[in-house]
């Protein structure tokens, strides 16, 4: 047994001092980034937002209202093959990865697209990435897809994000537990406090040329920016995006004037019990859902839930003086809020 008694952080438990700005507006803040990957040759422009690969919010419809904002989707893994390349061929540049786990079934989905179309963009997903057999799976991926973009995980450690980006990643997903619909916390005992595995996860990926992505924890844009400040490359949200029109859950109505209105959505993780249902006919004996599954206000068209985020980034730029994202980790000092007061952390 070891007690690792070194401050952990949520993002919760900090805010980001204010600095002095030369921009005038928010107009002035670009929320863009330009990426080069250790593995892919292909480059990628664009702001770094991801919808989550949940079958309820990682859908070909939010890929859609994304694409107008340069932001990208980790579509999940329950499409037909057939449906997936015809996105894929409808679009030059695809704003989509497609979503993989390590099941047979899941190479076979991926050799079927592939087999009609080029896959630009892949997410192997697994709950837990700290198997061999996990780290086995990205090297394979990556030798059978040498020039696409890869995302992996998730992990919370720096070895472990570094193993994945020697072992093939680009990017490697950081975040165990720290989902709105996630229950591994609560089931297992296991986690991380989100933002120090986000500054820890990405100072071990930078010094090898790879990238990072925050998986969890965001439920207000300035959690986004917290995210990026503390050195994630990309940001990936699920509960944030649950609910609106462009989602996978069911729609719940209600009456009105005679008429019947949208009222909630359902919303669950990917561990939970309804999804094991649908996908897997029931939780095996063997484990326990890992997952939650919740109703959610009906939203409406998604586009002004990412003008929200959008704008508060580039709020919180102006107020550290960052004019472009990539300098927003460079400006970014950390107070403590929840925790030891008057400390702070600078990135």
């Amino acid at each position: 047994m070891h007690i690792d008694l070194n401050p952990k952080l949520d993002f919760r438990d900090v805010l980001i001092r204010p600095k002095r700005s030369v921009l005038s507006s928010r107009f002035e803040a670009n929320i863009s980034r330009s990426f080069r990957f250790r593995h892919s040759s292909q480059a990628w422009t664009g702001f770094p937002l991801i919808a989550s690969n949940m079958d309820t919010v990682g859908t070909i419809e939010m890929a859609e209202a994304f694409r107008p904002f340069g932001a990208l989707v980790a579509l999940h893994k329950f499409y037909d093959p057939e449906r997936l390349a015809q996105y894929l061929d409808r679009h030059e540049n695809p704003n989509v990865f497609l979503t993989v786990g390590t099941g047979a079934a899941d190479w076979e989905r991926l050799a079927a697209v592939k087999a009609q179309t080029r896959v630009p963009m892949l997410n192997i997903d697994v709950a837990n990435g700290y198997t061999e057999n996990f780290v086995r799976a990205v090297g394979k991926l990556r030798d059978e897809n040498p020039d696409a973009i890869i995302m992996a995980g998730t992990v919370v450690t720096a070895e472990m994000t570094e193993a994945l980006v020697i072992a093939g990643a680009d990017i490697v997903r950081v975040g165990i537990g720290s989902g709105s619909v996630c229950t591994t916390r609560d089931l297992t005992g296991v986690g991380y406090p989100q933002l120090s595995a986000v500054i820890e996860c990405a100072d071990a990926a930078h010094g090898l040329k790879g990238h990072v992505c925050s998986d969890g924890g965001c439920t207000v844009p300035g959690d986004i920016a917290k995210a990026y400040g503390g050195g994630a490359d990309f940001v990936m949200l699920g509960g944030m995006l649950a609910g609106h029109a462009e989602c996978g859950g069911e729609l719940q109505y209600v009456e009105e004037d005679g008429r019947q209105v949208p009222k909630s959505m359902t919303f669950y993780g990917m561990s939970s019990e309804t999804a094991m249902n649908k996908y897997h006919g029931g939780v095996a004996d063997y484990r326990a859902a890992e997952g939650k599954t919740v109703a959610v206000p009906y939203r409406g068209e998604v586009r002004a839930t990412v003008e929200t985020i959008a704008g508060g980034l580039r709020s919180a730029m102006t107020y550290m003086g960052a004019e472009n994202l990539k300098e927003v980790p460079k400006r970014t000092t950390f107070i403590l809020v929840n925790a030891q007061r008057n400390t702070v952390f600078d990135r």
